[in-house]
């Protein structure tokens, strides 16, 4: 069913029609329309089924020009999807200016969100706990309120909010519409929706398996700077038919599409920009097999449907856990297996896949990135069987197999060059990568096996050592005890770091941003007149400020040796 089929605002539908959204999900379908009419509705979804824009959508559409008061609370069990909620009520009400949304969540300043209610809004999302607060304070008043929508409620009864979500039940008007939406049933659930709720219409979504449990998930941890490397690896270990690749930017979709089209792989790129008929010949060629990896932003991969792709791979992590569902979800369809691999580099990255995962609940497995060696084995033994499974051969082929056995060479020589000659084509996209290992274990230093790098940033820019050693233990995995003496300078600063690791964290800093400054960091080659603060200074041979690391792994400030006396600063 399409979204133009309901009896929906004409501001509404462009907005849906906007967000690439046309063909409903089976909720959506199921709760939409009954959500409208105004009934009470218990609806049981798992997170990924598009359950944000069944309760949404009717939310929007509710709203009156004249409501000057809050008409619809939606009540949600964390703050980031409280967040992730009034994001996408914004998104719907666009062309409908006279829709204010707003969202109050604990761990945020409770003075802008009182101020951003004083200036009036008609729909807030918000945790139970928050909620409450405001209530009390009467910064939220709710005596004009017609519908109370409880999010994932089966997860705010987990978190212990029973209470409060019963509390603002009660004290919500009695004439009102109750939707709430839950993963599972509990008995909990049940008890709230026979007080609470005035002859709900059951919405049950009878899937017989969950998308995420049919994809097998797995990821790979690379070096900085080697993820197109990386992923050039993995589609020609893995040939997928048909796969698709995401990235969070239109500048990285653009040059990833460059990068792997030089390689030889068949691509295309989809993303905002785009117009329309070009959108449209990116979709037709991905289609019809033509081109067999689309690669794509969130916003543009919305609305597309596509059967059989066999993989989708997260070159960027998503910027949002729901978008992960989303971007997997690609694959695995239709009660077929599909895979999902996630590229990530350094420890930050770890920490958010992790996060998905719990998110999810689902396991996320590490692989290795394949050996080159690996691929070729593969790709070898790919030509092994589709050569031994040849049957019924033409006429004119047999009869130049015979004309090269009557050449004078042996039939293993003629196979040999035969495949040797397909073989060097299947591997000449593949990158000269030495596979290496992101995460290390923490070792203690050899101080005698240390080299220093150079990072252009300073105290003209008022760093502090800890943003250096932050950014290298972020962007290397390794442990702040790997790192030495960091002398910072005016113009550039300087670290001791284990001369075997030279490489590998010179890799891994290749784009890193300190302080929000981009830096450059190489090998450092020696004193120059920028080591020092001034021509006094230059004469003299002092240094800058070092910092020595204590045994607690902190920095302090080292006394150089007094060779003169330094005068106090007033």
């Amino acid at each position: 069913m399409q979204f133009n089929e309901l009896n929906l605002s004409q501001e509404l539908l462009n907005a849906v029609e906007e967000l690439g959204f046309s063909e409903m999900t089976e909720i959506q379908q199921k709760s939409i329309p009954l959500i409208l009419e105004g009934n009470d509705v218990t609806g049981r979804s798992n997170t990924g089924t598009g359950k944000t824009a069944a309760f949404g959508i009717p939310a929007v559409e509710s709203i009156q020009q004249d409501d000057r008061n809050v008409a619809v609370l939606i009540l949600c069990p964390t703050r980031e999807l409280a967040m992730q909620a009034c994001e996408e009520i914004k998104k719907f009400s666009r062309f409908k200016k006279y829709v204010k949304a707003c969202a109050v969540y604990g761990g945020a300043s409770m003075e802008k969100q009182i101020h951003e209610l004083k200036r009036g809004v008609n729909i807030v999302v918000g945790t139970p706990g928050r909620v409450m607060d405001h209530m009390r304070r009467r910064t939220l008043k709710l005596e004009n309120l017609r519908t109370i929508i409880l999010d994932e409620a089966d997860e705010m009864l987990n978190m212990g909010f029973r209470e409060d979500i019963e509390t603002i039940l009660k004290s919500v008007p009695e004439e009102r519409q109750t939707v709430l939406f839950s993963a599972t049933m509990p008995p909990e659930i049940l008890a709230i929706t026979k007080e609470y709720q005035n002859n709900p219409v059951t919405v049950k979504i009878d899937a017989k398996y969950r998308t995420v449990d049919l994809i097998d998930q797995y990821y790979f941890d690379v070096a900085m700077g080697r993820k197109t490397d990386a992923l050039k690896l993995l589609l020609s270990a893995y040939s997928p038919k048909s796969s698709m690749i995401f990235c969070n930017t239109k500048k990285m979709v653009d040059e990833l599409t460059e990068e792997l089209v030089k390689s030889g792989f068949k691509a295309m790129g989809l993303h905002g920009d785009m117009k329309q008929s070009q959108r449209t010949q990116v979709m037709n060629s991905f289609k019809n097999g033509s081109v067999s990896v689309l690669i794509a932003t969130d916003v543009a991969a919305r609305g597309i449907d596509v059967s059989g792709i066999d993989a989708v791979f997260n070159y960027d992590l998503p910027q949002d856990n729901e978008y992960y569902i989303h971007r997997i979800g690609r694959t695995g369809r239709a009660g077929h297996k599909g895979t999902a691999y996630t590229l990530i580099s350094g420890r930050k990255q770890v920490y958010a896949l992790k996060d998905i995962s719990k998110f999810t609940k689902a396991e996320i497995t590490e692989l290795p990135l394949p050996e080159k060696s690996d691929i070729i084995k593969l790709k070898l033994d790919k030509i092994f069987e589709q050569t031994k499974n040849i049957e019924n051969p033409s006429e004119e082929s047999l009869a130049v197999a015979e004309r090269l056995l009557n050449s004078g060479k042996s039939p293993a020589e003629i196979i040999a060059g035969l495949i040797d000659e397909k073989f060097q084509a299947e591997i000449l996209s593949l990158p000269e990568f030495d596979v290496p290992s992101p995460l290390r274990k923490s070792k203690r230093r050899d101080k005698a096996n240390t080299v220093k790098i150079e990072i252009s940033i300073g105290r003209n820019q008022r760093i502090a050592p800890n943003f250096i050693l932050g950014a290298l233990a972020d962007a290397t995995g390794l442990s702040g005890r790997d790192f030495g003496k960091i002398d910072i300078f005016d113009k550039h600063t300087t670290v001791e770091i284990p001369a075997e690791e030279t490489d590998y964290i010179l890799d891994s800093m290749e784009s890193a941003k300190i302080n929000g400054h981009k830096v450059e960091v190489k090998l450092y080659k020696g004193k120059s007149k920028s080591d020092l603060k001034s021509k006094d200074d230059f004469r003299q041979g002092k240094p800058q400020k070092k910092f020595r690391q204590s045994a607690k792994g902190r920095y302090s400030e080292s006394s150089p040796k007094k060779t003169h006396r330094i005068k106090k600063r007033h």
